[in-house]
Formats: structure tokens, C-alpha cells, sequence
């Protein structure tokens, strides 16, 4: 078998309130937590870092416990409208670690 290169892999997220949480991320979804943090505050769209499904993505790092943040961005061409950057606001550690509050 193929060793996968986005497999599972633990985590901790400090949220801004102080929160912690120790998750374990595989696949496309840490894929995207990797490109959000990669990005800080510039954050991500699906037209800079395309993917199939960022939004799916999102959602479930929020489900677990990610706090990022979703900006409406206008843009044009035939199908203009809104788009959205998604920015991560938690601090993502890899590993599991303990936070001292």
C-alpha cells in the first residue's frame, strides 16, 4: 500500500477565547487546515487554491473546533457575484500539546 501523504495527523487549536482542542485531520481537510495556515491573514479562496469542495472543508474544521473566518469578496467576469476567504483566526499546533492557560 501507497504511504499517503495527507493522512491522519493530531493537532492542537487555540482558539482566540482561550479554548483548546486536540483534533486529528486527514485528507482534503488537512489539506485545507495546511493551506489556511500557510496563508495567516492573506486566508484562502477557491479561486487562489482551488479545490473541489472549500466550503465542505470549512465546515468541518469548524465541526472540530477551528475558528475561521469566512470574508464575502465581490468579483466580476461572466459570472460575477461573491466568493468567499476563508482566514484562519485559531492558532494550529501541530501535535498534540499542552497549553498552559
Amino acid at each position: 500500500m501507497a504511504h499517503c501523504k495527507w493522512g491522519d495527523a493530531p493537532y492542537t487549536i487555540v482558539n482566540l477565547d482561550g479554548t483548546t482542542a486536540h483534533i486529528l485531520v486527514k485528507g482534503r481537510n488537512r489539506w485545507a487546515l495546511n493551506c489556511l495556515s500557510t496563508a495567516g491573514n492573506i486566508g484562502c479562496t477557491p479561486v487562489n487554491n482551488p479545490a473541489p469542495r472549500w466550503s465542505a472543508y470549512v465546515f468541518n474544521l469548524r465541526e472540530m473546533g477551528v475558528q475561521i473566518e469566512t470574508i464575502h469578496e465581490p468579483h466580476g467576469g461572466d459570472f460575477g457575484g461573491l466568493h468567499g476567504r476563508y482566514v484562519l483566526r485559531s492558532l494550529v499546533l501541530p501535535g498534540h500539546v499542552e497549553v498552559m492557560q
